[in-house]
């Protein structure tokens, strides 16, 4: 599974949308490096870059779909095939676009034909009002990721990495991201296997901002951050 925090970061075209950082940021790190030595210690270390998102919904899951599975050269060179086909830019697609081509063509692309599917069943959710986009800010976490994994490509998982780096939700614990638990590993056990258990209960001191804290055991493994 390739995460999107360690996906290549690429210059914005013009037109794309503007970058935006959670208005939470500062207090939660204050509130990580009281909690947490470790937390205390990343924060300095990279605290001058943060999570940023350009805001696009169905652009941050249609990379992710894209780049299921693959290795992040790969994930890379695929999307910019993608976007070459006409449906929007690096940071700013169109599900009418997408819904507009047969698969064969997304599939020229380079995406496998079961991608090409889950991407034409994605832009019909946002183009036929399968989804309830008006409401993301009022729903809890629990049932925005209950409703995008009824959508064919979606698990929890990148519902998860969705309420991050879209939704900008401040408490989210992604246990099935390899990315969070390797940093976990490496900063809390010195390197020795970690269970979900064990990730948990670490996690438990960063409530009420375990995204943040995730994000910088991400900055941890890889200091280039990413924008979705």
């Amino acid at each position: 599974m390739r995460n999107p925090h360690d996906a290549l970061p690429s210059t914005p075209d013009a037109g794309d949308p503007p970058l935006v950082t959670p208005a939470y940021w500062d207090d939660a790190c204050a509130h990580l490096a009281r909690r947490d030595r470790v937390m205390n210690k990343l924060t300095e270390c990279f605290g001058a870059v943060r999570l940023q998102s350009r805001g696009d919904a169905f652009t941050t899951l249609a990379r992710s779909i894209v780049g299921q599975q693959i290795s992040v050269k790969a994930a890379q060179s695929v999307w910019t095939r993608f976007v070459g086909l006409g449906v929007g830019t690096r940071y700013l697609v169109a599900p009418q676009a997408v819904l507009a081509l047969p698969v064969p063509v997304l599939r020229s692309a380079g995406l496998s034909a079961r991608k090409a599917e889950y991407l034409s069943d994605l832009a019909r959710h946002f183009t036929e009002g399968g989804l309830q986009q008006t409401c993301w800010d009022a729903m809890p976490d629990e049932s925005i990721i209950d409703e995008l994994v009824t959508i064919r490509g979606i698990g929890r998982w990148t519902a998860e990495m969705f309420l991050i780096f879209y939704l900008m939700r401040p408490n989210v614990l992604p246990l099935d991201d390899v990315g969070l638990i390797k940093g976990i590993s490496l900063n809390y056990f010195s390197g020795e296997p970690v269970s979900r258990a064990e990730a948990r209960e670490v996690a438990d001191a960063w409530a009420p901002y375990r995204s943040v804290a995730t994000w910088y055991l991400w900055r941890s493994l890889d200091p280039v951050p990413v924008t979705y």
